[in-house]
């Protein structure tokens, strides 16, 4: 791997940017690999990077029906925080939130990560005294979190309409909380994985799975068929379509999540902003475009374009609390597919087929999660057996009705 740095960048630029190196490669499919990654997103990519570089596992292919970066890492709102109620969500969402703070470094890959804050408003004296209790539970819990008057609020974010159909009456703040460049964190992992050994195989959709007995054994593929000690599910929305190929169901349902931003503008907004009562979540890209995104489409799709309604309710909501932004134009909208789990917590481990792991479920809390979700799937894969930090994010808890339910943390409504 070529590594970047100002002076080869200088360099580069005198030779008129005729030299560099593709970032990674596209491989042919070997026959056998130790591991095979269904899915070229964030976690799958995060799964294969940390399994060459940390468990010395580097016989890993990833296997992309599409293009790098094209799936929901390239279709979200790059959100980062980790300001959940449950202890082992908080857990795990900030140790994805602490891998956050050093990859760019780690990876040699500007990922334009900015701590600028995330903050939720409170609309009623319910809603606040909630928030107070939240906010208790989340420093119970190790992360950052801070009650916020309205006069605070208006210093922070001086366009914010106090005065809405639902009066803001105050809020809170994770202060490391912010927003990261999505798709440099796609390429900068791929471009590691890569760098690691691991091929990446584009334009290739798995088919089917080979199982003997209750053992997987390969995968069927586009490409043809492919041997493999070990196989993990890493693909969003179609989870369901890939569990039902290994024999099993999961408890998920998929649908349409959209966003839309306008032209872009001067710095008019330094900070993340959500409103679960008005219902819609704004941010400012380093482009200057004005970020909005609201709630899941009502019906159930693997389709990525989302509806007329969705945007106009995301866009009424966004002017009730910042009327300045009426004259701006939507530059364009865009949507992923969410896989949404009856609790909004992952699905993450072993499966009921020998061999074969899962990380999916993650509703609209996927991107933030991907290093972690690298990392403890990892573990898991290498290990054979649940890293702690997702040992209560299993299949069986739906069997059990151990579930964790994070609903009113996933910040928007399903």
């Amino acid at each position: 791997m070529q590594r970047y740095s100002f002076l080869r960048h200088v360099g580069h630029a005198l030779r008129g940017h005729r030299h560099w190196q593709p970032a990674w490669q596209t491989a042919e499919p070997k026959k056998q690999y130790d591991v095979v990654i269904i899915g070229g997103g964030g976690h799958g990519l995060a799964t294969a990077y940390y399994l060459a570089t940390r468990y010395g596992i580097k016989n890993v292919a990833v296997l992309e029906k599409g293009y790098i970066g094209g799936g929901n890492t390239g279709r979200n709102t790059q959100v980062v925080r980790s300001n959940y109620f449950f202890p082992e969500s908080a857990a795990f969402f900030d140790h994805s939130l602490t891998l956050f703070e050093t990859l760019s470094k780690e990876l040699n890959f500007n990922l334009m990560f900015s701590q600028c804050g995330h903050i939720v408003l409170a609309h009623s004296e319910h809603e606040l005294e909630q928030q107070r209790r939240t906010v208790n539970s989340i420093r119970l819990n190790g992360v950052d979190a801070e009650h916020l008057s309205p006069q605070q609020l208006k210093k922070r974010v001086p366009l914010l309409n106090l005065d809405a159909r639902f009066p803001v009456l105050g809020g809170f703040v994770q202060p490391r909380g912010g927003c990261i460049r999505h798709d440099a964190l796609v390429w900068g992992l791929a471009r590691a994985a890569d760098s690691a050994g691991v091929d990446i195989i584009q334009n290739c959709e798995v088919t089917g799975l080979q199982l003997q007995g209750d053992k997987v054994v390969g995968v069927d593929t586009s490409l043809g068929g492919i041997a493999a000690d070990r196989a993990a599910i890493a693909v969003a929305g179609h989870t369901s379509e890939l569990a039902r190929m290994a024999g099993f169901r999961v408890p998920i349902t998929s649908m349409a999540l959209q966003a839309l931003v306008t032209e872009p503008v001067k710095p008019i907004i330094s900070t993340m902003v959500i409103s679960p009562t008005i219902h819609m979540y704004i941010s400012q890209t380093d482009h200057g475009e004005v970020l909005l995104g609201a709630g899941a489409d009502v019906y159930n799709s693997y389709a990525q374009r989302g509806g007329i309604p969705a945007i106009e309710e995301t866009v009424a909501a966004a002017l009730e609390l910042f009327p300045s932004l009426s004259r701006l134009r939507l530059m364009r909208q865009w949507s992923g597919t969410t896989d949404i789990t009856p609790d909004t917590t992952p699905i993450m481990g072993k499966t009921p087929v020998q061999n074969l792991y899962l990380s999916g479920g993650w509703g609209t809390g996927g991107f933030k999660a991907i290093p972690a979700g690298g990392d403890t799937m990892a573990y898991t894969i290498a290990n054979d057996e649940s890293h702690p930090l997702i040992a209560k994010f299993g299949l069986e808890r739906f069997t059990i009705g151990a579930l964790i339910d994070e609903g009113a943390a996933s910040g928007v409504s399903h």
